[in-house]
């Protein structure tokens, strides 16, 4: 995937990874960038930086995204690439119960970070299904691979959005379509510096900008699966190949966590 000459649309693009990858994206020369953010300033920010299109969007709301889509086709030619990229992260309210966070929690998990690429996909599919191209870029993370100490809804939804990715890189390929999954550890967004993830910056915390060098080199690879941590890849073979051994190595992590938030 070239993002040259491309028609772009980010969400979550106001801040973070997706301020970064628009930013990244506009330099190598996209034709044009569509930003869309919960946050208004922070889109109509970023559509400015990148001389693009701003608009306030609730990915969880399958009517804003299908107008995002409309209207950047509308003035600006099929949608080539389509990131989907927003996030929320809902800690366990208990520490020790992993069943802790209510339902509303949950609900709104699934909706940020499962059906917000299930909406998306219904939105670019078919036209780039009818032309033969286009791509879908997920950002996940490495919990979707791994887990997330702290937050059940966080790593339970984004192993979801990884099943729901590999179904569309599975059956689209022979349309020309082609799908990526970002997933980093650490970031430096306020959504991972804050004091509840303490277990995220074990193999350092990278910036948004890296995270997006990384993206844009995984999709002129063409690769599915994108780590800007490369020690991921370790981790998820050590997983496959015994199960058991890595459950207690990350209990071990998590009551090295419990201990350092004890300590405070």
């Amino acid at each position: 995937m070239d993002v040259r000459n491309q028609t772009i649309v980010i969400t979550g693009g106001g801040s973070g990874i997706g301020r970064a990858m628009a930013l990244l994206f506009h330099a190598e020369g996209a034709r044009h960038i569509a930003i869309a953010d919960l946050n208004p300033a922070g889109a109509a920010e970023t559509a400015r930086l990148v001389q693009g299109a701003a608009f306030t969007c609730d990915v969880t709301r399958q009517d804003d995204i299908k107008r995002v889509v409309a209207e950047t086709e509308a003035t600006a030619g099929p949608i080539d690439l389509f990131c989907s990229n927003a996030g929320i992260i809902t800690i366990d309210p208990d520490f020790d119960n992993a069943a802790s966070a209510p339902d509303a929690a949950w609900a709104r998990s699934w909706a940020v970070h499962v059906m917000a690429h299930v909406y998306a996909a219904r939105a670019v599919l078919p036209g780039m299904i009818a032309r033969k191209s286009g791509w879908l870029l997920n950002t996940v993370s490495a919990a979707g691979l791994l887990s997330q100490i702290g937050s059940a809804t966080y790593s339970t939804t984004k192993h979801a959005a990884i099943g729901f990715a590999e179904s569309l890189a599975i059956a689209h390929k022979d349309h020309g379509i082609g799908v990526s999954v970002l997933c980093p550890q650490g970031v430096a967004t306020p959504m991972v510096l804050g004091d509840f993830f303490a277990g995220a910056d074990v193999d350092g915390v990278l910036t948004p900008e890296a995270v997006a060098d990384a993206a844009l080199a995984g999709l002129r690879a063409g690769k599915f699966m994108i780590l800007p941590h490369p020690q991921v890849a370790d981790y998820i073979r050590g997983k496959a190949e015994n199960y058991e051994r890595w459950i207690g190595g990350m209990a071990k992590l998590r009551r090295g966590i419990k201990a350092a938030r004890t300590a405070r």
